[in-house]
């Protein structure tokens, strides 16, 4: 991105304020930060959305920065592949339409279409990378914000086409460039250059590279700390420092949630087997991480941990499991467009599996089960039992029941899953199968991603278990009327508990608690259910306010409800309310609990929310987060629960106050007048917010929040109000929103918000 381009975000934001899109232009300005800050859930809706709207706007230039952004987001700390390719290769030809290409950020296309294509298969795209970014940087120079990010993708291009030596000189000759323009480089281009001395075999060399950048500014400054760690282990690593490197590399749950940094971290591993713990958990973890890169199109990255992955399984004897991503690594080959040595790097892993010796068992092969089950599970070694138990499955049921589950646990339901079919549906009759073993089946042919073999299970099982099995899988695909319908058909043959969960939950979803809730209600009396079908009746009936079901289930649980009829409005304590936000983010409010599944909302929010302050909502009962054993903590501690919906609005209003902070004194009279009224207030600024002086410009401390009225106050009261408290303040207050709404002064709070710079 160039200066320029941030200038005109800026003249952007003011321009959509000043045309009433407020919304909008709050959004645009924090889409950078949800894209590098891994706010991707915030970034997945307010993206497109800001896109959509510069589109019915008639505004390229907003519209490329939304989808540069979002793309970014996607392909950058999520290493998405081939699954963004259309996207990347649709922004790099929007960002050639003649209203666009002049936008100093359009060279920021190829830039991400780069890194796609790197994340799909970076050896098979190098020379169209190079072909690409060469021809932008033909026509960007130095002095552009953007030439950094560009030679930093040409080096990493340059890379992958094995022309090390060449990525060496060319990330040398843009540093001495930049210098030459008087601008330094980022620390990504100082990072690619100590990559590209690692290739060429000059670690020590990679190693100064990378100490002398550590000062550079980073591009992406909030994954800077783990990558720098992350490379500096890799290379004291290759220069054998295993102690040094092991210190180095970033703890797991440092790197879990990025995965552009999994390929690089799991190969450094793979170089620290004598410094770091190689257990089942390390597998099934680079297990996930070769599932994810198969869903995203990162066939590259899913080769190289599968590779990867297999090693370490050899080193710790997992040799079966080493086969099975010999297997997957070979599969991903056909995805890749670069193939040169790849079979043969498969071979090798096949050969060391094969050299390997196998675990002895503990025990007789025909007590294994009982050895099985006799495991202390929070110390057995589930990778080795799979292997124990591989000779009994297929031929024991009672073995493969526990291998093909404990399979699907470590990452392998596909493998469980044919072995269990064969046992069940091939070899026997599934119609006389046990109902654990059902269930069991369902469930990995389901994980498997198999659902043709569900549906031929279910039609090979009595009516029952037939509903049931289908039942479970439209659950698991979330088609809820398909979901709803066999699961009543279950309990109209007498399906138990899971079935009437199933059909409820279903039922739910489609938007009618009143009905999921009489579908529960018979648990009551039967005894049937267990306390968390007690507490999900209790939120379905609070939903539908049948609060005689409510009290009825709350007696169940031995919660002291006053009694008698209608609604439960009491007052227990302050609890914690998540609740959604327009931009896809969560908002923490507090509130009062008021019953056993509602809180009022005590806090006002800002215009555009859903919810304010006096709102009662529906709360789940099962708390977010752990409550303190330290009595102490508990104390202080105020208990989160999920906002599930709105149970009845307070009708308040907010409106916005913002200005120079008052004096101890002024601002306790503030408080105490608006307490007095029961309006509710919250300052929403912290102790960084500055104004300025319109005297001398200097920066005060300032103070802005929001003020909820209920239905029965009018704006002007509030307006006469604020007018009256803050008269002899020594810097005025502004309510500009408000004295505009009601007609009064509203040019007086025109000029304090410009003379403050509020």
């Amino acid at each position: 991105m160039d200066v320029d381009i941030w200038a005109w975000v800026g003249g952007t934001q003011r321009e959509l304020h000043e045309a009433g899109n407020t919304g909008l232009a709050m959004a645009l300005g924090d889409v950078p930060a949800q894209a590098l800050e891994g706010r991707f859930t915030q970034l997945d809706v307010v993206a497109p959305a800001i896109a959509q709207h510069a589109e019915t706007l008639e505004k390229p230039w907003l519209e490329f920065f939304a989808r540069y952004w979002h793309l970014l987001g996607r392909v950058g700390d999520r290493a998405i592949g081939a699954a963004a390719l259309e996207d990347a290769v649709a922004l790099a030809d929007f960002a050639q339409r003649d209203d666009v290409s002049d936008c100093p950020a359009a060279p920021g296309a190829v830039e991400v279409l780069a890194m796609t294509q790197a994340n799909t298969d970076g050896p098979g795209y190098a020379e169209t990378r190079l072909a690409a970014l060469g021809a932008v940087l033909d026509g960007v120079g130095p002095e552009s914000l953007a030439f950094s990010g560009l030679a930093t993708q040409y080096v990493a291009a340059l890379i992958d086409a094995g022309q090390a030596a060449e990525a060496v000189a060319y990330a040398e000759a843009a540093v001495e460039r930049l210098r030459g323009a008087g601008r330094e480089a980022s620390w990504e281009l100082g990072a690619a250059s100590a990559r590209a001395l690692l290739a060429a075999g000059r670690a020590d060399d990679a190693l100064a590279a990378l100490d002398a950048s550590t000062g550079f500014k980073p591009d992406d400054p909030v994954a800077k700390g783990r990558r720098e760690t992350l490379l500096k282990s890799q290379v004291l690593a290759t220069l054998g420092r295993i102690p040094e490197a092991v210190e180095a590399l970033p703890d797991l749950d440092v790197i879990g949630d990025h995965a552009r940094e999994w390929v690089e971290w799991a190969r450094t591993v793979g170089m620290l087997t004598e410094g770091i713990a190689n257990t089942w958990q390390l597998g099934r973890i680079l297990r996930q991480w070769i599932s994810y890169f198969e869903s995203v199109g990162g066939h590259r990255a899913r080769f190289e941990l599968a590779l990867t992955a297999g090693h370490l399984a050899v080193a710790r004897q997992g040799l079966w499991q080493a086969r099975l991503l010999a297997d997957y690594a070979e599969a991903a080959i056909a995805s890749l467009r670069a193939t040169e040595g790849l079979a043969e790097r498969v071979a090798e892993l096949r050969a060391a599996a094969d050299a390997a010796k196998e675990l002895a068992p503990p025990g007789p092969r025909d007590e294994l089960v009982a050895y099985f089950d006799a495991a202390d599970g929070s110390t057995a070694d589930p990778e080795r039992w799979v292997g124990w138990l591989w000779p009994l499955s297929g031929t024991d049921l009672e073995a493969t029941r526990r291998h093909t589950t404990t399979l699907g646990f470590l990452g392998y339901a596909p493998v469980g899953a044919d072995l269990y079919w064969k046992t069940i549906v091939e070899d026997g009759d599934p119609a006389a199968a046990g109902d654990d073993d059902i269930s069991y089946l369902t469930g990995l042919l389901i994980e498997a991603g198999q659902d043709e073999r569900v549906e031929t299970l279910a039609a090979r099982l009595p009516e029952t278990r037939s509903h049931l099995a289908l039942a479970r899988l439209h659950r698991a695909r979330e088609r809820w009327e398909q979901t709803a319908a066999e699961a009543e058909q279950a309990v109209a043959h007498g399906s138990g508990l899971e079935a009437r969960r199933l059909w409820s939950g279903a039922v739910q979803q489609l938007g009618d608690n009143s009905k999921a809730a009489e579908i529960l209600k018979p648990l009551l009396d039967s005894g049937e259910g267990e306390e968390e079908d007690v507490w999900r009746l209790i939120v379905l009936s609070t939903a539908v306010e049948d609060w005689a079901t409510v009290r009825a289930a709350g007696a169940k649980l031995g919660m002291p409800i006053e009694p008698g009829e209608g609604p439960i409005e009491e007052e227990w304590h302050l609890v914690r309310v998540i609740l959604p936000a327009p931009d896809g983010s969560q908002r923490e409010v507090l509130a009062v609990r008021t019953g056993p599944a509602t809180a009022r909302l005590a806090i006002p929010q800002p215009r555009g929310m859903e919810y304010n302050a006096g709102d009662v909502v529906v709360i789940d009962p099962r708390p977010l987060e752990p409550i303190p054993e330290n009595e102490q903590e508990r104390e202080s501690f105020v208990i989160p629960f999920a906002g599930v919906t709105m149970l009845r609005p307070g009708g308040y209003t907010s409106w916005f106050f913002d200005g120079a902070a008052p004096s101890e004194d002024e601002w306790a009279e503030f408080n105490e007048v608006l307490a007095e009224r029961g309006w509710p207030m919250w300052v929403y600024s912290d102790e960084n917010y500055r104004v300025t002086h319109p005297a001398t410009g200097e920066q005060l401390p300032g103070v802005f929040g929001w003020i909820a009225i209920p239905p029965t106050v009018r704006p002007a009261e509030l307006d006469a109000v604020l007018d009256d408290v803050t008269e002899q303040w020594s810097h005025p207050l502004a309510w500009l929103d408000l004295a505009r709404e009601v007609g009064i002064e509203a040019e007086r709070h025109e000029r304090i918000s410009k003379e403050y710079g509020l």
